[in-house]
Formats: structure tokens, C-alpha cells, sequence
């Protein structure tokens, strides 16, 4: 007997099927095109276009011996090594399995089946996915239309009684747009009875952050990630900085061995080069530059970014460009789906820059 279940898996079963959660039966799963990257030019998912830093490289094999993958990992050094650098005290530190499991955490905390979850729309799809997983109720506020603005006052007035997290991208993914500490700082204070995260995945490119206000607020939460601007998406490494109370509460909800041993030691090197990190950002500023005066030249419509990637309009093309220039080596990211004629690239260095815009005339 072959058989298909509610969740699109078949296979050969001998009993009933069994039926996952209601929740997890309405969700629509999550597939990012991932597949056939190789060789080509990645702007299509906010990564670092040269990779981590040299000296990560070399501190993984002064550090790697025939015992290193027999034993369960030690967090202690990489706390230590985060909380110097983001000046926080180490209890305040949750290290976590990519920024993924810091939005898993804060739900799976915070938030039970049938509660209210607010987040603005479009944005980072892991923020609905792993609501819904929880059975939360998520009402999304629509980015403003025009200039893909913040909707800080239509984000006040959805603040209920029954909110119990918050959501929020700063700078925004696919927008590129972002908010200011101030604008924050009314959410956190309409929202005092809700865990509200701030995630800050795109910092090192924006420079916004609402750090200084953890020791004020005990309903923020901070998150970072080492995907980005370090180059270490590979590793699955990121943290959350939030009241000393609000950790132990995470820590309490995670597994104790979700980082593993490598992403743990390759942190403690990618900290100590801090000038390869600023370096890479400021070459990506430069390319940002770039690439608006392309699209302008060209006369497309784009939307000025905080972010190391840019959103364009390429109106009922949007599929066609992604799909052209992919046959070129160019990987850009189609996201019509969710802003009309929306195609997001990743901003790199200069040279791959040209390269896109060198493409992108080719079609246009």
C-alpha cells in the first residue's frame, strides 16, 4: 500500500497514517532555492560574496585534532569572547544555531497556541514559519506601499492585550528599509507585556541598533548573526542579547548542544578580526552606491536599502530577469510573490557588481 500524507511525503505503510498537529497541516512549507549555486555569482541570498576571514580558517586547524569530533562542545570561551565584544555581561548572552533558533527560542518561550504574534509583511519567512509551528495567531502589518516604509503607527495601534511577541527585521528583509532606535524604543513601550525581537542581522551594514537599550527594557530581545558580513552562514551561528532573567528563561527552552563544536570556535577567531568585517562593509556601501547609479542609468525603480542588497522593480519581468540572468551566472532572488515586480541582489564587492549591472543591460 503506497500512500501520501497531508504533508506531501509518500512512501510504503502498513497502518493508518498518523497526522501531524493542525498547525503544522495548514503551514505551506518552506523551500528556498538553494540548489545549483556552485560556480555562479551568489546574490541571491544576503551572504558574503569573498567569504570569511583568513584568520578563521587558519584558527579551525591550529584547533582541530583526531579528539575534536569525539567530544559534546564547550560554550564557555565563545560566551566569554561574545560578551567582551558586545559589552554585555555573559549571562545576558544566548548563543544559538543561527538566527533561526533565536526566533524558535523566543516563541517556544513566550508564546502558546493561540496567542497573537504581530510582524510586519513582507519579511524574513522564518518569523511567520515557526509562529505558526506554535499554533500562534499571526497578524501581519503591510509595509507602506509607496517607499516600503516602517508602519510604525499602524504597528502601534495592532499592540493588543493578547500580544505576546513581536517580530521585527531592522534593517528589513527583502525591503531593505529599516527603522529608527526612537520608533522602537514606542513599540517596546506600547508593547511592555510582549517579547519583542529585534533582529539585527544586517548591523554591521546599517549601524542601527537597539543594544544600548537592553538593560532599560526586559521585553527586548537582539539578535545577531554571523551569516552575514562575517561570511560564516556555513556554520549556523548567531546570538541573542537580551536581560540576564530573559536568557536563563531561553536557555531553559533550548537543547544544550544546538551549536556545534566548530561554529563555537570559528566565532572566537571571526571576533578578534574585526578590521576584515568593517573592511567588507564599507566595500559593500561602495558597491550599494554603485549599483543604484546602474539602475537609475537604466531607469529602473529601486528602493535605497540599510541592508547589503538592493530591491528593484522590474515590473511583470521579474521571473524572466531572475531566470536570464541566472543563465548568465547571475543568481538574484525573485520576491514579485511578495512586493509587486520585486527582484532583490545581493550587494558584494564592486567588481561583482559590475558584473551584475554588465548583465542585467544585457537583458533589460
Amino acid at each position: 500500500m503506497r500512500a501520501v500524507s497531508r504533508c506531501g511525503l509518500a512512501g510504503e505503510v502498513k497502518t493508518a497514517l498518523l497526522q501531524p498537529r493542525q498547525a503544522v497541516r495548514r503551514m505551506a512549507p518552506y523551500r528556498p532555492p538553494t540548489a545549483g549555486r556552485v560556480d555562479k555569482l551568489r546574490l541571491d541570498f544576503n551572504e558574503n560574496t569573498v567569504g570569511c576571514s583568513p584568520r578563521v580558517l587558519e584558527y579551525l586547524r591550529q584547533r582541530l585534532d583526531e579528539n575534536t569530533f569525539s567530544v559534546y562542545p564547550e560554550y564557555g570561551e565563545t560566551r566569554q569572547a561574545l560578551a567582551r565584544f558586545f559589552d554585555v555581561d555573559e549571562q545576558q548572552i544566548v548563543l544559538t544555531n543561527g538566527t533561526d533558533e533565536a526566533i524558535q527560542l523566543l516563541v517556544n518561550t513566550y508564546v502558546d497556541g493561540g496567542d497573537e504574534v504581530l510582524l510586519p509583511h513582507p519579511s524574513y519567512a522564518m518569523y511567520r514559519f515557526y509562529a505558526e509551528v506554535a499554533a500562534a495567531r499571526v497578524q501581519a502589518i503591510p509595509y507602506r506601499t509607496a517607499d516600503l516604509a516602517f508602519p510604525l503607527e499602524e504597528m502601534l495601534d495592532a499592540i493588543g492585550p493578547d500580544t505576546r511577541a513581536i517580530l521585527i527585521a531592522n534593517p528589513n528583509n527583502p525591503t531593505g528599509t529599516g527603522t529608527d532606535v526612537g520608533s522602537i524604543r514606542r513599540i517596546l513601550d506600547r508593547a511592555s507585556h510582549a517579547a519583542v525581537l529585534i533582529d539585527e542581522a544586517y548591523y554591521e551594514f546599517s549601524r542601527v541598533t537597539t543594544l544600548p537599550l537592553v538593560a532599560e527594557y526586559s521585553n527586548l530581545f537582539v539578535s545577531r548573526t554571523f551569516s552575514k558580513a562575517y561570511g560564516m552562514a556555513a556554520m549556523r551561528v548567531g546570538v541573542i542579547l537580551t536581560q540576564a532573567a530573559n536568557a536563563a528563561c531561553l536557555r531553559k527552552a533550548q537543547s544544550p548542544y544546538s551549536v556545534n563544536l566548530l561554529a563555537a570556535i570559528a566565532v572566537r577567531a571571526a571576533l578578534e578580526d574585526s578590521d576584515y568585517v568593517s573592511n567588507y562593509a564599507a566595500e559593500v556601501l561602495e558597491a550599494r552606491e554603485k549599483i543604484y547609479r546602474g539602475l537609475e542609468r537604466l531607469g529602473i525603480r529601486y528602493y535605497r536599502s540599510q541592508a547589503n542588497f538592493v530591491l528593484f522593480d522590474a515590473g511583470s519581468r521579474a521571473i524572466e530577469i531572475r531566470d536570464k540572468l541566472r543563465a548568465m551566472g547571475v543568481l538574484v532572488r525573485d520576491r514579485s510573490y511578495e512586493v509587486a515586480g520585486g527582484v532583490r541582489v545581493t550587494v558584494g564587492t564592486r567588481p561583482h557588481a559590475e558584473r551584475f549591472l554588465e548583465s542585467l543591460e544585457e537583458i533589460w
